[in-house]
Parts: C-alpha cells; structure tokens; sequence
C-alpha cells in the first residue's frame, strides 16, 4: 500500500474520526485472507535431522593399568614432605605394598563400575611390556568395533617422554623400561578412550596426535600406491575415533597437597562427587556451613543412585549441572558425540568438567581431546554450590538428631528459571541454558507435570525449538512416559507427541515398535478429552499411518478405523479434517483397512463431509475418497460398484468454490482412472474421435469484432507482466496465453494455406513453456482439443458410443475430467490434463498398428517452416512416436522421426494488420501439454511399464503435508494480526485512518452539492479498450480491464502501475469486476462470460500478481458473441438480444458474492465457505444484465434483458423469493441500482434511457426521467446523488436526481480536443465525484467537479 502523501502531512487525527474507523472498518469480515490463499499449498522442507545416534555405542572393556610400584618413588619427582598419599582413597603405606596395589586395583575397577557395571574390567598392576601388549590385544580382539577404555596410572613410573613413550617394567622390577605410545595405539585400536593419571600427561595428547596424523599418511599412500612397501605390510589402525582425557598440560606436575588424593584426576573421574564435597569443605566458604567436618562427610546418608536421599539427590543435581554446562558451551556434533553416544563416555566427560574446576584451583590443567572450551567459570557451578550448600547445612542436624532431609530447590528454580525465558524472552534469542535440566527433570515425578507443560510451551516456539529438544536427548524420555497410565499427563504428552512428529515423522517405527500407538488410540477413543487434544492425537496416529505398513497393520488393530467414524461429525473442524486424513492414509495401498472401512460403510460416512462448511475438511475426505477407490488389489463386482458410487459422489464437487478441493479432486480421479485404465481408454478413442468429426459452434470462429486483439502502436507497446498464481507456474505457460496468441494470430480453426492449425502450433515445443516434466515428451489433447472435446459433449449426443453406454460412469468421470482440464485455476487445469494425456497417450499408442520407422525416409507435409522441427515429439529409446496432435486430427497423420538435437522454435509470425505485434506475442506460443512418465531405460520407450505409477506417483497436492504445518507452527502464540504491537496491525489501523479520512472528505464535498462534473483530471491511453472500469474506494487506483487483461492506473499521479493478463480462454471476456476488501488488504475480483471468477492480489504494488484463487461461478454458461456493440444492436432491433456476460455484486458485511448473467437463476456464493450457499431462480426467459443487494435487508434487485426488475428476498424459499416484479422498462435494462438505505429507493434504467424509481413495497414507480436514447453504459453515484450516461453518440451527459443535466462531455480535454469515442463503460468512484470513461477509441479518462469544490 502506498501512503498518500497528505496524510502524512495532515495534523494530529481526530479521536471522532478514529472511533469511526473503529467503528465500521475493524467489524468487515476479510474474504480470502485465510493460510490456504495466502500460502503456498505444500509441506515444509524436512529438516535433517541430525539428533538420532547413527552409531549408538558402547565401552565393552576396560584395562586399568597401574604402575604404582608401592614404597619407590620414581627418580625424577621430588616430592614434598608430607605428601598427597592416597590412591583411590586408600593409604598404600598403611599395608604391605602387594596388598596395597590389589586394593587399590579392586578399588578402581569398583569405581569404575558405578558408571558401567557391565563392561569387562581386566585390571594389570605394574605390568612388563609384554603384560600390556596382551591385555591390549585379548581386549581389542573382544570387543570387535565396539570401545574400549585403556586407563593409566603412572605415579610409580617416570614422566612420559618427548618421543612419546609412557613407562612401564621389567620383570624383576629392576628397570623402568619405555612403552611406545605408537605401539599402544596398534594393539588399542580404534574406537578406544584413554585416561592418563600421571605428571606432564600433555605430553602423552601431543605425540598421540602426531602418531595418529602419521598412521593416516601411511594409509593413504597405500591406498594410491599399491605396490609401496608399506602397502605390504598390515595396515595400522586409523585413529580418528580417539578419545583422550589427561590430568595436567605437558608442563605441570600434579599436586602434592597432603589435604587430596595423590590421584585426583581418577577421583575427580570416578568419584565425584565425594571430591566435590571435600573440595568444598577445603575452601574458604565453608566457614558459613558451621559443623560440616571432613568426617560428617564420610556419613552423608543414603546410596548414588537413589534420587530420593541426599547422596542420591546430589548426584542427579550434578549430572543435570554438568550436562547443562557442556550443552551450552560445546559445539552440538561434538555434545552428540561425547555426551549422548556412549553412557561411560558421557559420564566420564560430565566428570572431566569438575576435574577442570577443581585441579585448575591447584594450578592443573587437565586436558582432552578432543579438546573441550574452558568450563570451570560457568555460572551453573554456582548453583552447584548453592545446592552442596544447602545439602551440607542439614547434614548435622539430620546425623545427630534424626530429622527429615529436605529436597533441594533446585530444580523447582530451574524450571522457574525455563518459565521466565519462555514468557519474558524476545522472539530471536538465545536457546534457553535449563533444556538439560527440563530433561532431568521428567525423572522426578513431582515435578513431571510442571516439566512437561514448559517442554510443550518450548516446543510450540516452532521446528527449530522441537530440533534443539531432541538433539538435548529428550526422545527416549518421552517414549517411556507413554507407558504412564496417569490422565493428567495425557494432554501434555499428546501436545508434545504432536510437535515432535510434524518435525520429524520418523518417529512413526519407534512408536510402534514401543506399543506408543496404543496410547493415542486411548486418547482418540476417550470422549471426555477435549476436541483439540483428540485432534492432535488423530494426527500423530494420521503420521504413524503415514506409509508405513507395519503402522497400519498395528493401528487397523487398534480399532482405528471405527474410532475415527465416530468422530466424523464432531463440531471442530480441524478434528473432522484430521480424522478424514487420517483414514485416507490407513487404507492407502492397503487392502485390509479398505475392506474393513467397507464393512463400517466408511465411504458413505464420508460423504457427509464432501458438503462441509470448511474448504479444508472437505479437501480431506476428497483425499481420504480417492485413496478409498485406488487400492489396486483383486477387483470383485462388489468393489467396483462401490468405486463408481464414490466416483459419482466426487464428481458432484466438479464446481467447488475452492482450488484445493478440486486439485484434491483430480487426484481422487486419477486413482479412479488408474485402477480402470482399459475402460478409460475405450472412452478417450471414442471422444477423440468425436471430436474429429465434429465442428463445435465456436464462438471464437465468428469474426466478431472484439476477438482480435488491434496492434498498437510500436511505442505504446504495453510489457505485460507474467503472472504467478501461486503455484509459481507462469502465466506464460498457462494454456490460455496459448490461446491468447493463437487468437491474435486470427486463425481460422481449419487454418488457411499459409497459417497453422491451433494444434500443430501446441505441440510446437518452446524452450520456456515445460511444466516441470521429467520427459521432454509433448501432450498429445491440447487446450484447445480438450476444449473442444469438452464442448462437443456437451453439444452432440454422445448416444453413438459403441462399447460404453452413453451413461457410464467412465464417460461422466471422462466428462468431469474434461471440465476440470478447463478449469480457471491453472493447478487444477495442469493436473486434469496430466491425467487426460495420460489416458489419451495409452489410448493411441494401443490403437496404432506398431511400425518400425526409418527416421531417414519421412518426409514433413508441413509447409516448410521452423515449425516442422518443434512438432516433432521426443521420445525415449526407440519406440515408434506419437503423431503430432492438430486440433483437426490426433491419430491420421504421418508420425515424425524423433529428434533431440534441433532446439524447439516458434512459427513465424506475420502481424496481421501490419506494424507492431500485439503484447501476446511476446508469450512464448506453446504449452507443454503432457509428459509419459518416468523415461524407460533402453529400446522398450513405448512400454506402458511404470506408467500407471507416474500417474498416481506424480499427483499429489501436498495438502496433507502442507496441514501437518499446522502443528509445526506455533498454536500459542497471538496471532501477528491480533498483536497490537505488529507491524500487520498497525498497517492496517494506518489503512482504517485513511479510509474514514477518505469517507469525511468526501462527504464534505457531497454534501456541498455537486453542480458540474466535467473537470478533466486524468487521461491516458489503456493497452486494450476499456470493457469495464472500477475505483478503489480509498486509494488513488482504478483498474481497467479489456477483453482478457486488466491495467491499473494511478489516476491522482496519471501513471501506470501494472497491466497483466488475466488467463481467460480467448473465446471469453472480463464483463465485470469488483474490489473485495476494499478496506483493507484489496483482492480484484475478476468475472468472464464463461462464468470463471479469478481473484488477484498483489497488484499495482511492484510485486508480482498472483491469482489467489478461481472458480466456475456459474456453470452452464455459453460464451456469447458479445461485442461492444451489443446494446446498440438490441437498440436498433429488440429480437437480437444478446448475452449480458456475467454480473456480480459483492457484500463486504456478509461475504457473499451474488453471480448471475446468461443464466436464468441469481446465484449466491459464500467466500468464507467457498461454496454456493444459494440458487434462486429468477422466473424469466432473458438474461440478468445488472444486481444489486443490500444486506442490511437481505433484498436482491436484478434488472434483466427483457426489460423487467426484480426484488428478491433471499431468506425465503426458492418458490416464494421473488418478492416484486416491475416490467415498467420496454427494452434491455443497463443498470438497476438498490440505495444502502433502510428506505432506499431502486433505481433503474433501461437503453432507451428511460430512469425510473421504485419503493420496493409499492407496485409502481414513484418517478421517472427520461435521458438520452441509446445508452451503452451507465452508473449512479452511491452518494451525491448523480447519475451519468454514456451513448454510442459519443458523448456523456451527467444528471443530478431531478433530472436536470448538469454536464455534458463530448471532447477531451487538451491540444487538439478531439471528440470522445463511442463509450464502452463507464463509473464513479464510491466516495469522490470522479466519473471514469472508457471508449472504443482505447483512451480512458476520469472527469471530477470544479476544482475548488474538492
């Protein structure tokens, strides 16, 4: 929207003036504004999801390895006196040194199997070089490719050296004797974990790393080169899954503080949280915990493992610390990979982090690799503190005196904590630092439910947030909470279930694999659960389903066809769509579930929802319908009958208001036709042939005067803009551009010498028209073949069918198809003619005898043009192809050699009447009409293998997946349109502003009385002539359409903004259009005389336009030959009375949009339900040329071509609704005019210029006017009270409501005033006096009153 510049400038808005905007804009309901017009139709790219553990692992063994040599100190360490003694916190002096060292071993290994009882632990105390090559070696061979744990304690032995050798013994333990690290690595292999308890252990990470970087260049030279010596020997084992972990940096030695262990890494890694607590003791702090002593600590009640006592509860606060720090700090690949694959590995890194905090305060460094970010400053370790803190102070009170323990705090803070960021934090931030804690947290039962509600609140951020919380690990937890039988977790769980499989879908096999299913099955069938809980449980069952055979054997178990029937009528409509989905995906490819759906009559169930008031629900049971009738097991007598009674039933949906159902419709088809293949094909040879012999009354043969397009001048070249509807599929390639340039061609359908037939130019390929086809093969029924195929039916007896009877349900399904090839939307035309080409390809290819062609002897009967190479059809392997398709004949004609080399080219193109060619011609002439499928290998192109699967495989709409982003999006948040602080919203309080300023204006002005209207303020040349104009009621717009585009004017700047091509068929033109939303966001309405409405948006505002939706509006409907010389001709001689085209009229308040034309009923149309709510007939023989309605009185006026008026009242029956009838007109109503009021007046006038008006009670008019003879085009003014009429005399007079003319126009303003052409229509604006003007002549001009008035 662009604002008007005086708004800016105008002072502070009054308080009256924005009450009136609250008052009458924010009540307008919006038509065509929900998710499915705005949004493409399709599922969100799949995330890779990287959380699931390809390689789970497991530390099958352990070797501990130590060299202690009890009573010796090594020779290069000078220890201090007294000295740090214990190793694995036992005092080796204090028993004989044998004793001491099996102690010791016994001791590790113990503490080892806290963390993983079940690996086998091989212990080797002061070992020979021999001992550890054999221990390596026997494990390695063991534990396959699984890990293994090789730790090392050297406090008995030298520091490691720079060449990478730690030290081990000779036998008699006479001589330290050095160990290659290199050799270490050969008999470990890999994947292996390595702790080094000794001083300088960096050294040891340094040359691993080297060793490891040499092996890797050793293997790849052998790998080039195999004849190198070193590709002779056995290959050394790669390195790269390594893990190191080492007490200090290659500089430092350990602590020898008396207060530690001599091993304070191995404690630090193995018995944590006893260090931690001695550790805390020793610092300064623990002066505030009076009473707490070294010794109390000994006692501290209760078992690691037991979350309930305060040993236990510290151990599960410290691994939901440690976890949470490393999940904030480390990279994700690398927290997957050490935290989450391997449970030894993670609890020895969780561990390692307190080494780092600990042995830094004691001037160590520990070391890993892979190396990990300095954690000891984390702030978690202050609530670590905070929590031994709390723990330690009861602890005298609890030993000496009994009482209970109190649980800790923590984790009720740290929820609290999670709270704050999800309700506080801004929308792009940081993820939250508790997620570890929230996993933790569903261990503990109390608070599970607290937990479990902020995971869903998380979840609801959106896929990135359900990402982060899977890759955390919260999968597992949540799959064992559905063994829970407690209700109240069922909401939760539901929610987060649902979350997580629109994420991630495949999720489906650990479901069921768990019995999971089993759960969503209860909450589906529990009645007391709300709609939207058992919405979401329909869903995740609908993804278990979801392709998935062993899903659907477990769920057809469960009973879930039955549960879902039941829930068919339920009043929310989201559960209805799911639920329908959901069935469809049960007994999709599988014939059990279809059978048993047969037995509960599940079709007929659903046929109820085909009639639904929500697009969406009756998309899915169309879905759920085709999926029902394309099993493609053993066909019975019994199983056909019900295919076509389904087939029927879905045919009646053929003029659904709404693209998504009839897209969803094609493909239900497709199945259809897919499972009757042979049948179908019957019914395409004798259509075709049909249509061959038939020559179909075309209106586009009759040279009517508007049919072709007149060339412009070369400079007045108007650049249409491409169109996207919002398949992006470009209206370039659409088939009705085909038929726009085949019209400016002013073929004759037979195709004179030198023109081409319409169908030898629609197979000409071009190289911008494939619609995304993997084959370059071209459809064989063009457009205009389908059309006329489409029109022959609906003209000849078909009566003449051999083999099929004229009312088989193939012919009508055929029909249907047919009619859907020629539907307004393009999405919905594309797929219809994908499945008609499919069939019509298998059709004659088994019709044509099979010959061999030598592609050297054809010759082209084509004239000589760079057409002949684009006929050419190209095919696969050798197969014969297929002839070239004319409109005129589709299987006589010589087929042509397959060719891949030439590039496709356009016919030549002679302009007509000399001088420029008109805009269509710069569309690309062709469209590519159909491809055969998947390409076969080899010679056998014309098999039809694979080919009944490219249909159906091909054909989806990606609805069910484009719903499932339903719950990949956030449900809680405000919507953006309902934030008062959005930028939507305030947009749209700036357009209310606007628009009450635009309403006060105005009627200032009106008011004042208008006494001359013929201030020229805007004149241009439109691209096309002008058939119907329309103002934007607020902005400074007003669109003009011609016979088959529209052009947008900025008629206060006197530019143009945008000129595109609104897609109808070339027979057909716009004969009326209206803004919807006028207030707000504005849609342009588009009607032709074929009775399609399109609807566009993003017009005149530097985007691209696209179509938002389209539909048959009224059915039946022939094209007339209607030419801007109609009225003039039903003037001069009343018996030719032609067609009105199509008229609307549109109601903001209600969201109904009346429809009526060369039909004999006024239809009504529910754009909130996108379906036709009402039909009334209007009891005459002629057409309706005008309507008019008003809400506020529920009242219709129709003026028709047989010169009568008449009132409808549409809340009664069809029968009684026509309330007044006033034949008081002699000839052909132009307008019928019904004031807003409650006691407005109608007005209505005929070509013989007649003004008369009525009281709708009374029976006779209340006054009459006579104006000017010979009207074309006249409009009333909604509130000034002015009239105005334009005359195929060229000249427009204006008249206020007395009668009087206050001005007549008759030459433009400007150099040469030149006289006024022929007037094609004319409009005034809803709120200012501007009068629009278009005339034959193509110039379009807004006349206004004087200057100072406005």
């Amino acid at each position: 929207m662009k604002m008007d510049s005086d708004l800016l400038l105008s002072p502070a808005v009054g308080l009256a003036e924005e009450e009136e905007a609250d008052m009458n804009d924010w009540k307008l309901p919006l038509a065509f504004m929900k998710k499915r017009h705005s949004e493409k139709i399709e599922g969100s790219k799949a995330l890779a999801q990287s959380w699931r553990m390809k390689d789970r692992m497991k530390t099958v063994s352990v070797a501990l390895v130590l060299c202690l040599n009890v009573g010796v100190d090594p020779p290069d360490v000078v220890k201090t006196s007294p000295c740090a003694r214990l190793e694995c916190w036992i005092d080796p002096l204090s028993m004989s040194p044998q004793k001491a060292l099996e102690t010791i071993g016994a001791n590790l290994q113990k503490q080892y199997e806290n963390w993983q009882p079940r690996a086998r632990y091989k212990q080797s105390l002061d070992p020979t070089v021999d001992e550890v090559k054999k221990l390596c070696t026997s494990l390695r061979r063991n534990a396959k490719e699984e890990r293994v744990l090789f730790h090392y304690n050297g406090h008995g032995v030298p520091r490691p050296t720079v060449n990478g050798e730690i030290w081990v013994f000779n036998k008699n333990y006479t001589q330290y004797i050095p160990l290659s690290i290199y050799d270490l690595q050969t008999w470990m292999g890999s994947p292996s974990i390595f702790v080094y308890d000794c001083s300088n252990a960096g050294i040891i990470v340094k040359s691993f790393k080297q060793f490891a970087l040499q092996r890797e260049q050793e293997l790849e030279v052998a790998a080039i080169n195999p004849s190198h010596p070193l590709a002779q020997m056995p290959l050394p084992p790669s390195m790269k899954n390594c893990i190191q972990l080492a007490a200090c940096e290659a500089s430092e030695l350990l602590p020898m503080n008396p207060d530690l262990p001599a091993d304070l890494f191995t404690s630090c890694l193995t018995t944590p949280i006893k260090i931690a607590l001695r550790w805390f003791c020793m610092q300064k702090s623990a002066k505030l915990v009076p009473g707490v002593t070294l010794d109390l600590i000994e006692k501290i009640p209760g078992r690691l493992n037991d979350r309930r006592t305060p040993l236990g509860e510290l151990n599960w606060i410290f691994t939901a610390i440690t976890d949470t720090i490393a999940w904030n700090v480390l990279p994700r690949d690398l927290f997957q990979k050490l935290f989450r694959q391997d449970l030894l590995v993670a609890s020895l890194f969780r561990n390692f982090l307190l080494a780092e905090r600990i042995m830094r305060s004691y001037n160590c460094t520990p070391v890993s690799s892979p190396r990990l970010p300095p954690t000891y400053m984390h702030a978690m370790w202050q609530a670590w503190d905070l929590a031994v803190d709390i723990c330690l102070s009861q602890l005298p009170t609890i030993i000496e005196e009994g009482t209970a323990f109190r649980h800790s705090p923590f984790f009720a803070e740290q929820l609290t904590a999670f709270q704050v960021w999800l309700t506080m934090g801004v929308e792009n931030r940081n993820p939250p630092e508790q997620l570890p804690i929230v996993l933790q947290v569903l261990l503990s039962q109390v608070h599970r439910l607290r937990a479990l509600d902020l995971l869903g609140r998380f979840l609801d951020l959106g896929p990135w947030a359900v990402s982060l919380a899977l890759s955390v690990g919260i999968f597992p937890y949540v799959l064992k909470l559905l063994q829970s039988s407690a209700r109240e977790l069922r909401p939760l769980l539901v929610f987060i279930w649902a979350k997580i499989l629109a994420v991630d879908s495949s999720c489906q096999a650990d479901l069921v694999k768990d019995n999971g299913h089993k759960y969503f099955l209860s909450v589906l069938a529990d009645s007391y659960m709300p709609a939207e809980h058992r919405t979401m449980a329909v869903f995740i069952l609908a993804v278990i389903v979801n392709s998935y055979n062993t899903g659907q054997e477990a769920c057809l178990q469960g009973n879930l066809i039955a549960n879902c029937l039941e829930q068919l009528s339920d009043p929310h409509p989201l559960l209805r769509q799911w639920v329908a989905i959901c069935l469809g995906r049960i007994w999709q490819n599988f014939d059990p579930a279809r059978w048993c759906g047969v037995r509960d009559s599940a079709h007929e169930k659903l046929y109820t929802l085909l009639s639904d008031p929500i697009p969406e629900v009756r998309c899915a049971a169309v879905f759920a319908l085709g999926t029902f009738v394309g099993n493609s097991a053993e066909r019975t007598d019994h199983s056909t009958t019900i295919d076509h009674n389904v087939a029927m039933m879905l045919a009646q949906l053929i003029n659904d208001g709404s693209p998504v159902v009839r897209k969803e419709l094609v493909v239900a088809l497709s199945h259809l036709v897919v499972q009757y293949e042979s049948n179908f094909c019957t019914v395409a040879l004798q259509f075709i042939e049909e249509e061959k012999n038939y020559t179909v009354p075309s209106p586009a043969n009759t040279a009517e005067p508007g049919n072709l397009t007149p060339v412009r001048d070369s400079p007045a070249i108007p650049r249409l803009r491409s169109v996207n509807s919002y398949t992006n599929i470009r209206a370039a390639t659409t088939a009705r551009n085909l038929n726009k340039s085949l019209q400016n061609l002013n073929l004759s359908e037979e195709g004179g010498p030198a023109a081409f037939s319409p169908g030898n130019l629609s197979t000409s390929s071009s190289a911008s028209s494939t619609l995304g086809s993997p084959d370059n093969d071209e459809y064989i029924l063009s457009f205009e073949t389908i059309d006329k195929m489409r029109r022959v039916s609906s003209y000849s007896s078909l009566n003449s069918l051999i083999g099929v009877s004229f009312n088989s349900v193939y012919t009508q399904i055929w029909r249907v198809l047919l009619h859907l090839a020629a539907d307004p939307f393009p999405e919905v035309s594309d797929l219809a003619m994908k499945v008609l080409n499919s069939i019509a390809y298998k059709a004659t290819m088994n019709a044509r005898p099979q010959r061999i062609l030598d592609s050297g002897s054809l010759t082209q009967s084509a004239p000589a043009s760079p057409t002949s190479k684009g006929t050419h059809i190209h095919q696969a392997g050798g197969s014969p192809p297929m002839p070239s398709a004319s409109s005129s004949s589709l299987t006589n004609e010589v087929p042509k050699p397959p060719t891949r080399e030439q590039p496709a080219t356009r016919p030549p193109y002679t302009p007509t009447l000399g001088g420029q060619a008109p805009h269509s011609h710069q569309f690309p002439r062709t469209r590519k009409m159909f491809d055969k499928g998947p390409e076969q290998a080899g010679e056998d192109g014309d098999e039809p293998v694979g080919h009944r699967n490219y249909i159906s495989a091909a054909l989806q709409t990606g609805l069910c997946d484009w719903s499932a982003k339903y719950f990949a999006q956030p449900v809680m948040k405000i919507p953006e349109e309902h934030d008062l602080e959005s930028q939507v919203r305030m947009e749209r309080q700036w357009r209310f502003l606007r628009n009450a300023r635009v309403r006060r204006q105005s009627r200032g002005i009106t008011q004042r009385g208008v006494s001359r209207l013929d201030d020229q303020i805007f004149i241009n040349r439109n691209p096309g002539v002008p058939s119907v104009v329309k103002f934007h009621p607020f902005n400074t717009c007003i669109a003009v359409a011609d016979k088959d585009s529209i052009c947008f004017w900025d008629w206060e700047k006197g530019e143009r903004l945008d000129y595109f091509y609104n897609g109808n068929p070339r027979y057909t033109r716009i004969t009326s259009m209206e803004y919807l939303n006028g207030h707000d966001c504005s849609l342009l309405l588009t009607a032709t005389d074929d009775g399609a409405l399109r609807i566009w948006k993003n017009f005149a505002d530097q985007k691209n336009p696209e179509m938002v939706t389209a539909w048959q509006g009224l059915s039946d409907m022939l094209p007339t030959t209607r030419g801007l010389a109609r009225r003039v001709s039903i003037y001069l001689d009343r018996s030719k009375q032609g067609g009105a085209g199509m008229v609307v009229d549109w109601e903001q308040e209600t969201g109904l949009l009346m429809t009526s034309g060369d039909v004999r009923v006024v239809r009504i149309w529910d754009t909130d339900r996108e379906m036709k709510v009402q039909d009334i007939p209007t009891g005459a023989d002629s057409c309706v040329t005008s309507l008019s309605c008003d809400s506020q009185r529920s009242l219709i006026v129709a003026g028709l071509g047989d010169g009568s008026v008449r009132v409808f009242d549409r809340r009664m029956g069809p029968n009684e609704c026509r309330v007044m009838t006033y034949r008081e007109h002699g000839a052909w109503v132009v307008k019928a005019h019904l004031q807003k009021e409650t006691d407005g007046h109608i007005i209505s006038v005929s070509v013989n210029g007649d003004v008369r008006f009525f009281e709708p009670r009374s029976p006779d008019s209340v006054n009459v006017l006579q104006t000017v003879k010979g009207l074309t085009a006249l409009d009333i003014h909604p509130q000034a009270n002015l009239f105005a009429c334009g005359s195929m005399n060229q000249f427009i007079a204006v008249y206020n409501a007395n009668g009087d003319v206050i001005s007549n126009i008759k030459y433009y303003d400007g150099f040469m005033g030149q006289r006024i052409g022929a007037i094609s229509c004319l409009a005034f604006h809803p709120h200012w006096p501007h009068l629009a003007v278009g005339s034959n002549d193509y110039y379009m001009s807004i006349y206004s009153a004087e200057k100072r008035l406005r």
